[in-house]
Parts: structure tokens; C-alpha cells; sequence
């Protein structure tokens, strides 16, 4: 017996059909997260340092950041819901560590951000003075703009940890249009975005942009999917499995959209690792991937034809079939398709391939970026 992933409250009469196959029954059961009826939107943001190499600054520059974070920093009722500390080495070999944080609306981000005294801070930070990169990405969903799906239905990530309870097994899974299918407002919205013209960016000017504050406007309909892998609990065996097998499989694919997104409409790929926050060591046995795309249907169209993708997905499918369907890793990802107004995209001395700085001077893979 499965339900809809689309919450009760935020069905409507389709003007748009479900792509659902004809008497399709999932094969196996997954969940997504079921948010309150007075829940009309929430926050990720993404806060973020920049170092052409890894060093004690970093140290320093995420104890400012966590700061913010502190619970003498600000009243409880506007600290994040849920924060966790992340490293990536960017397609230029810079070292970057975000925290990414979520509010459970726009209103409490807001608070926060003046009572705990950031966007004053980040507002006064001047890039011809700092030695190193900031940049701010912060997405502002509401409830019909963001989709979740769940192997596990008792361990939450990323904006599950503000749920008011997981769903039961959903029916929309499993299927190619199965992510668009589970989104409310594509009940009604075809979600098209603004195909990039890769050859109409910008070429990076001499001084290039790491001593510039930059804020890049938003897109309409950009799609943000953040695809977490939790391999903390498993046992010896499958973990083996996991890092032998599945991992480079996954890596070899986020590799492909972070140096050649500009074949598949994808602005920006970070393959992150969730790291320790005080010495940023990677011990949590967690990556996800973090991507922008320029619309729902390039993030599908890679997901259903790039050999990348389809190797994720058909390897997933072996790594279940030798653990006999007995699975403990943990998979899940959140969608977010945003109108223009719901994005803000700031950098603050940061290289000019640094996330949504592609839709400005062109994608790190194009020989215009050098």
C-alpha cells in the first residue's frame, strides 16, 4: 500500500499529467518527509569559504562562520534547525568548506541573519582586503518548490531534520519522471527554465573576479538537488561493497557535471564531504552532491541518458542485488526548483567557476576559462 508523495493539502486538480507507467507498483518501498499544514516555506543556505590551498586560515575562517551559530550568538527560536560542517576541492584545485544550514522559514533566516550580527559582518566584507574567498547561497523554497525522497525512514538529512513526521511508502519512485511527478507545483507548472547560452557568457577580464563582490541574479526555475550518500551504519561487508564499487562510480559522475556541466545545462557540481566542524576531518562516513541546473528537465534528462548517471543508477541496482535487497546505506536527496526571487547568490573574492559565478563568465570546462 503505498500514498502520494505530494502531501494532502497541496493536491490539485492536474492541468499537467503525472508521468506515473500504467498499473506501476514500486519494487521497493521508499519515504519522503511530511511537513506541517502551517509550514509555507523554508531555508538551505549555503555559507562558504575559499582557499587557492588548504591552511590554518580555513581553521579560522570556519570558527567565524560557526560563530554566527553559537547559542549566545542569537535566540534559539532563529538559529538554524539543522547545520553541518562540508569540504570540497573545486574543479581549480581550491580548497572550500561551507555550513550548510536550514530555517524553517524565511522569516526566522531573516532574524537570525541581523540578530546574531552576519549580514552586517558579510555585508562589510570588502574583497580587495580579505586573503581569501566568502560566498553565500541561499535558496528559499516554499512547500509546492521542493521534493524528498528517503531510502530510510527513520534518519533524517538536510531539510528532513525540520519533518513533522516521515510519509509512508510513496508511489512516485522509481520511474523516469518520478522527481517531477512528486513536486506540487509541477501539478499544474511545467517548471521550464532559461536554456544557457554557454557562448554568450562573459570571458574572465585579466584581474579576474577574486577581488570583486559579485551578486548573480536569480534564474527562473533553477533546479538545486542535494543527493546525500550515508554510509555510516553499514556493516564491514556492504561498506567494503559501497567504497570499493558504488563510490567511484558516483565520484566518476559528479566529476563529469562539475568539469562538463555545460553539455547537460548544469551550472555548478560539488561532491561534498561532511566533515568534523572543529578539525574539518572527514570522518562522518557522508558525501552528497550539490548541484544547480538551469531547469527540471536537464537535471532529468541527465539523470535518464548520460552513460554517468545511468551507471549510478544501474550500479545501485547491483550493489542491492548482491546484499540481497538487505540495504543499511542510506540514499536520499531534496529537489528545489526556485523562482528568481527565491535564490540569492553572493561572492566575495571568490574565482570566477566558484557555483552560480558560471552564469556570468561561462562553465570552468569551456576553453574561455582557463
Amino acid at each position: 500500500m503505498t500514498e502520494s508523495a505530494i502531501a494532502e493539502h497541496l493536491q490539485q486538480e492536474r492541468t499537467l499529467p503525472a508521468r506515473t507507467p500504467q498499473n506501476y507498483h514500486p519494487a521497493y518501498p521508499v519515504y519522503t518527509t511530511r511537513w506541517g499544514k502551517n509550514v509555507t516555506d523554508l531555508v538551505m543556505a549555503v555559507l562558504g569559504t575559499q582557499f587557492s590551498t588548504r591552511s590554518n586560515q580555513a581553521d579560522e575562517a570556519r570558527a567565524k562562520l560557526l560563530s554566527f551559530l553559537e547559542p549566545d550568538s542569537t535566540d534559539i527560536s532563529t538559529r538554524p534547525s539543522f547545520s553541518e560542517v562540508t569540504s570540497v576541492t573545486d574543479a581549480r584545485g581550491h580548497y572550500n568548506e561551507a555550513i550548510i544550514a536550514y530555517w524553517p522559514s524565511i522569516t526566522a533566516y531573516r532574524q537570525w541573519a541581523v540578530e546574531s550580527g552576519f549580514q552586517q559582518w558579510w555585508d562589510a566584507l570588502d574583497a580587495e582586503r580579505e586573503s581569501h574567498g566568502w560566498f553565500l547561497e541561499v535558496f528559499f523554497p516554499t512547500m509546492d518548490r521542493i521534493e524528498t525522497v528517503y531510502t530510510n525512514n527513520e534518519v533524517g538529512e538536510g531539510a528532513a531534520h525540520m519533518r513533522d513526521s516521515f510519509s509512508g511508502a510513496i508511489a512516485e519512485h522509481g520511474y523516469w519522471g518520478s522527481m517531477r511527478d512528486r513536486l506540487p507545483a509541477s501539478q499544474t507548472n511545467p517548471l521550464d527554465g532559461d536554456k544557457v547560452d554557454w557562448n554568450a557568457k562573459e570571458t574572465e577580464d585579466s584581474a579576474g573576479s577574486a577581488k570583486r563582490r559579485i551578486r548573480v541574479p536569480g534564474t527562473p526555475n533553477l533546479a538545486v538537488i542535494r543527493s546525500a550518500q550515508d554510509w555510516a551504519d553499514t556493516s564491514p561487508a556492504e561498506r567494503e561493497l559501497y567504497l570499493n564499487e558504488m563510490h567511484p562510480v558516483l565520484v566518476k559522475g559528479m566529476d563529469y557535471i562539475r568539469d562538463y556541466g555545460y553539455e547537460t545545462g548544469c551550472y555548478s557540481c560539488r561532491l561534498m564531504d561532511v566533515v568534523d566542524a572543529k578539525t574539518a576531518k572527514a570522518d562522518r562516513d557522508r558525501t552528497f552532491g550539490l548541484a544547480y541546473f538551469d531547469e527540471l528537465a536537464s537535471l532529468e534528462r541527465w539523470s535518464r541518458e548520460h552513460p554517468t548517471h545511468l551507471a549510478i543508477f544501474g550500479g545501485f541496482f547491483r550493489y542491492a542485488k548482491k546484499l540481497n535487497n538487505q540495504i543499511t546505506l542510506r540514499l536520499s536527496h531534496e529537489v528545489l526548483v526556485l523562482q528568481p526571487e527565491q535564490q540569492l547568490f553572493e561572492y566575495v573574492g571568490c574565482h570566477a567557476a566558484t557555483g552560480m559565478l558560471t552564469s556570468v563568465y561561462g562553465h570552468p570546462g569551456l576553453a574561455q576559462i582557463t
